[in-house]
């Protein structure tokens, strides 16, 4: 088994307004990381395209569709219990207006406010790279970081 197949593959979808303000949702009480903030996204299933896990989570989510995307970024982290592997993707376009479809609150919140300790510490890094602005180029390579907990 490789590295990469001991994760749990997840995409993640980053959406930004014209207001610098990224969608952000709130876990629920009862999954892992519970409570705090995330950038909406799910499990890819086993064969999944995870350009189609990412379009079926934004739609089972948000109710939105997603017809343009581009690669952000990987991240590799390690929890106490278990691995994940996040595959951030910049929404560019989509069709519908974002909810909470799944009973979860969603938020616009502007980049410059965003705390990484109102996020599961795998999204940090997202967090960094947004407020770094490396979003702003829609052609910018897939970059690969690995952070693991303390």
């Amino acid at each position: 088994m490789s590295d990469s197949a001991s994760h749990i593959h997840v995409a993640v979808g980053v959406i930004i307004n014209n207001q610098n303000e990224v969608l952000i949702s709130l876990r629920h009480p009862d999954k892992d990381e519970g409570g705090l903030w995330e950038f909406p996204g799910g499990k890819r299933e086993p064969n999944e395209a995870i350009k189609s896990a990412l379009q079926r989570e934004f739609c089972e989510e948000l109710n939105i569709n997603v017809l343009v995307s581009s690669p952000l970024m990987l991240i590799k982290h390690a929890y106490a219990n278990k691995k994940v592997l996040l595959d951030v993707w910049m929404i560019i376009d989509f069709e519908g207006k974002p909810e909470g479809a799944e009973g979860q609150l969603i938020e616009w919140r502007p980049l410059e406010l965003l705390k990484y300790e109102d996020f599961p510490a795998a999204n940090k890094k997202i967090i960094t790279a947004l407020q770094m602005g490396y979003h702003e180029n829609s052609a910018a390579p897939v970059n690969i970081l690995s952070s693991t907990s303390v």
